[in-house]
């Protein structure tokens, strides 16, 4: 028998007597509401029982052990209180990262948004409407480090006098101007990263703002034509006032995601050059350079931006729904 397969067999036993104790607690469960009479509250109980203790297991208990670490030294081992926050807000890297989440966080949801919006009421009325949509969506097929690696490409730089690979390079060069290092050149690096995840996530919003633009009644849009109105004035008047709560979700679900941003960076950049991002910082402080203090506070800010986001949103699909 091999040594990995020796290492792996603790971890195998652990996980069977996980899955077995999961199990049990499910059968007790399932047996106790068929034994005897339950109030409603109490079969709801324990039906959530389960799923509560799994978030308890792999949400709860993870975050407040992360929070703990935000006030520990490196090693996990000494209090030094609220030194780590006070670094994320003074080292120049970590201000880097929060200044390159920020762009992201202004830049790319209005544009995803906006793009997505122009090209639904484009042709969600048209006869190829389908085929369109399909287009679109093709780039959500696969990952985000797929779509960066797919960019990557794009931005390519051979030397001058060299045959260029990059499709961007190579219009430059064609039309007689030098090749130039896209990946490299910061702040304008960041608005080359940025494509690549408005590329990715437009098809997200163009089908959820078809679907809204198609449920607009058209008596309405007939009505205003009668008195007169264009094409533009209905979009503005009509449309968009009466996709309103659509347009919020898509907007807050695509700053959660771009908070969250780390697969387009890691794969184009791995966040050299200026273009860390907090969740990227996060990382390489935690599992690259070993400081967990500093991770852990980085993984704290992230939650506390991205929390009320969430909150929000669920808010604005309870109306949309």
């Amino acid at each position: 028998m091999s040594f990995d397969v020796v290492a792996q067999q603790p971890k195998l036993a652990h996980l069977l007597q996980g899955t077995a104790a999961f199990s049990a607690v499910v059968g007790l469960i399932l047996l106790a509401l068929h034994r005897g009479p339950v109030r409603r509250r109490g079969a709801a109980f324990l039906l959530l029982a389960p799923a509560l203790l799994l978030l308890a297991v792999g949400l709860l208990l993870p975050g407040l052990h992360t929070l703990g670490l935000s006030f520990m030294d490196d090693e996990g081992d000494a209090w030094v209180g609220v030194d780590n926050y006070v670094w994320m807000f003074t080292d120049p890297e970590a201000l880097i990262a929060l200044r390159n989440t920020l762009a992201w966080v202004v830049l790319v949801p209005p544009l995803v948004t906006g793009i997505g919006l122009l090209y639904a009421a484009a042709v969600v009325r048209a006869r190829f409407r389908v085929l369109a949509l399909s287009l679109i969506l093709l780039p959500m097929a696969i990952s985000f480090v797929g779509a960066g690696l797919v960019w990557k490409f794009v931005y390519a730089y051979r030397p001058a006098g060299a045959e260029q690979i990059g499709l961007l390079n190579e219009l430059v060069v064609a039309f007689g101007g030098e090749p130039r290092q896209w990946l490299v050149d910061s702040p304008w690096n960041i608005l080359f990263l940025i494509v690549a995840m408005v590329w990715a996530q437009t098809g997200f919003a163009a089908l959820l703002l078809a679907g809204a633009i198609a449920a607009v009644p058209g008596e309405i849009i007939e009505a205003a034509r009668l008195d007169g109105a264009s094409p533009r004035q209905i979009f503005r008047h009509i449309t968009v006032p009466s996709i309103r709560p659509t347009l919020l979700v898509v907007v807050l679900t695509e700053v959660i995601g771009t908070f969250k941003a780390f697969d387009i960076v890691k794969a184009m950049t791995a966040g050299q050059f200026d273009t860390a991002v907090i969740a990227h910082e996060m990382y390489d402080q935690s599992f690259r350079y070993g400081r967990t203090g500093h991770g852990a506070a980085l993984a704290v800010l992230l939650f506390l931006l991205v929390t009320p986001v969430v909150a929000y949103k669920v808010r604005a699909q309870r109306s949309v729904g």
